[in-house]
């Protein structure tokens, strides 16, 4: 029987449009937080289920410290679906942890080449040039970021402190 639905990775990315949408116009703090929550499960089920549970995994292995199993769960996740973005954004934090921070920035200037409101890819860019010592980059990145996720928790605070860092710089 023919289907006119949809793929499911299309269908994903329709539903995390919508959401991403929502994101900007958020009242507070705690509806961000479920936005948030939301697209990045939309976002980490793009390559289907098998996929998803190689993303949540990798991201337990980068917590524990163990990059190279990160790396290797997030190559399983990319033979499976290529073209899911969210394997670039978890390959870009397990590089980092590894010590390959030009490769992290690389896959995070893929994923952001693909989609500019991947609002998490801000947040690492910024969070990796902030731990580079680049406050002008970690400032530029997460100004994105607020744009995209004008009451992520934290976020303004983080600014201005950005902000107020990169002056500092200047003087």
């Amino acid at each position: 029987m023919l289907s006119l639905s949809a793929p499911a990775g299309a269908q994903a990315r329709l539903d995390v449009s919508g959401l991403l949408d929502a994101l900007a116009e958020a009242q507070d703090a705690a509806a961000a937080a479920g936005l948030e929550a939301r697209i990045l499960r939309g976002w980490e089920q793009e390559g289907g289920p098998i996929v998803a549970m190689l993303l949540q995994r990798s991201s337990s292995e980068i917590a524990h410290d163990d990059a190279d199993e990160a790396l290797a769960d997030i190559d399983a996740a990319q033979v499976l679906a290529p073209d899911a973005l969210e394997i670039l954004h978890h390959r870009a934090l397990a590089r980092y942890h590894k010590g390959d921070v030009a490769g992290a920035y690389h896959d995070l200037e893929d994923v952001l080449r693909h989609e500019p409101r991947h609002f998490a890819a801000w947040r690492s860019l910024s969070e990796i040039a902030e731990a580079q010592g680049n406050l002008k980059a970690a400032y530029a990145a997460w100004q994105k970021l607020i744009a995209l996720d004008p009451k992520t928790r934290g976020g303004s605070e983080h600014l201005d402190e950005l902000r107020r860092r990169v002056e500092g710089e200047k003087s």
